[in-house]
């Protein structure tokens, strides 16, 4: 279940993998239905719904199969005129269709004409807007006095864009398709949207990831003063631990601290850190917000660029990251573009630089130089590998 909502709102709901809206109070949930050219479809029971977040963030898209393509059903929330909830539904097939809505009380863009709805059982109130091919139709669940009539709301691509600006204050990246590195980079995007929405673990129940997520949150603007209290009681239930999610944890920690101005306290969580053995990194990402953390660590740890190589499913292929941590403060962005078989490199660093080093691409590389670019060696995995070769420059210098 996908959460949607407004940060600084507590109206929220979940979307249900076919798109049914459930709404965390006792509002009733808003189911949709499709009458096509053969039948009533009901996303519930359809075998050819597919669900998507848009990006990662909590703007859905969920397809239907009717004749001649899809009836595409978008859900996603606005802070305009006090809240809502817009559920968007358009005919990309060639034939006209119906959508139905199972509650009357939406506010809907024009006013609802009687249609009877034959065919399918449905909870009295429900009614019916025809959509033609490539139409669009709106209807809105409102989080507080609903207005007569539908105001106008930015596109679910707008509403996807902004959620992208709050979620890359912290960290992005574009990656190749192999290795899932898309897929990954959009779960990044989903855990954090679902943080903004109020999902924090519970400090007594899961500290690590409370900690994980708290870093989170920092990063993504969030200020860290009135969660230090909960942060303290969560260390001290995982300090101990020896796991590599715990190792995340406390670097997560560290930066909160870091953030508050907390200097005492980075101290005392220095000389804890400074007896233990790191832990073996996870050779998959691990379930929850930890997986973050597990991204961020395969481009940069410290100073070390890769430190786990390249996947060969990359190899040949353009790869950026922005703001992957390298210190409490510090962060690096770089881009790899490709000479034949060599990886170009280029950097910029933000907060007190750090030494860069590539002990696994390149171990005779380093440089403590805020920006630049570089040519790493071949990658030992990369023998015989061909691809068209870019100019570092040709893509712009700056990471700003």
């Amino acid at each position: 279940m996908i959460t949607t909502g407004i940060t600084g709102s507590a109206w929220r709901a979940s979307i249900s993998p076919w798109g049914r809206i459930e709404p965390w109070d006792d509002d009733r949930p808003l189911d949709w239905f499709v009458a096509a050219d053969d039948r009533w479809h009901v996303p519930a029971d359809e075998p050819t719904v597919r669900q998507q977040r848009i990006d990662g963030t909590p703007v859905t898209e969920t397809r239907v199969r009717v004749p001649n393509g899809d009836v595409v059903q978008r859900v996603y929330s606005v802070p305009d005129a006090g809240g809502f909830t817009i559920v968007e539904v358009e005919n990309e097939s060639t034939l006209p269709v119906a959508v139905a809505f199972d509650r009357s009380d939406v506010v809907t863009e024009r006013p609802v004409a009687d249609i009877p709805i034959e065919g399918i059982e449905l909870p009295a109130g429900s009614f019916v807007l025809p959509l033609g091919h490539k139409a669009t139709v709106r209807v809105g669940i409102p989080h507080g006095t609903a207005p007569e009539r539908l105001p106008d709301v930015p596109a679910a691509r707008q509403v996807a864009n902004g959620w992208l600006t709050t979620t890359e204050r912290a960290s992005r990246f574009v990656l190749p398709d192999g290795e899932r590195g898309a897929s990954l980079a959009a779960t990044v995007t989903a855990l954090r949207c679902e943080l903004a929405l109020g999902a924090i673990p519970d400090a007594d129940d899961e500290p690590e990831a409370f900690a994980l997520a708290l870093g989170e949150l920092v990063r993504m603007g969030e200020q860290p003063g009135p969660w230090l209290e909960e942060l303290v009681r969560a260390v001290e239930q995982f300090a101990d631990r020896t796991t590599w999610i715990t190792d995340a944890a406390l670097v997560a920690t560290d930066r909160v601290l870091a953030a508050a101005g907390e200097d005492r306290a980075r101290r005392d969580l220095a000389k804890s850190v400074a007896s233990r053995v790191a832990s073996e990194r996870p050779t998959t990402p691990p379930d929850g917000i930890a997986a973050v953390a597990w991204l961020e660590s395969s481009f940069a740890v410290g100073g070390a660029l890769l430190p786990f190589g390249l996947p060969d499913a990359w190899l040949g292929q353009s790869v950026e990251v922005y703001g992957v941590p390298t210190a409490a403060g510090s962060a690096v962005s770089f881009a790899l573009r490709w000479h034949g078989e060599r990886p170009a490199v280029l950097w910029e660093q933000t907060g007190e630089p750090v030494r860069l080093t590539a002990p696994v691409m390149d171990p005779d590389w380093a440089t403590a130089e805020p920006s630049g670019e570089g040519l790493w060696a071949a990658p030992p995995n990369g023998s015989g590998h061909t691809s068209t070769s870019v100019q570092p420059d040709d893509q712009g210098g700056s990471f700003s």
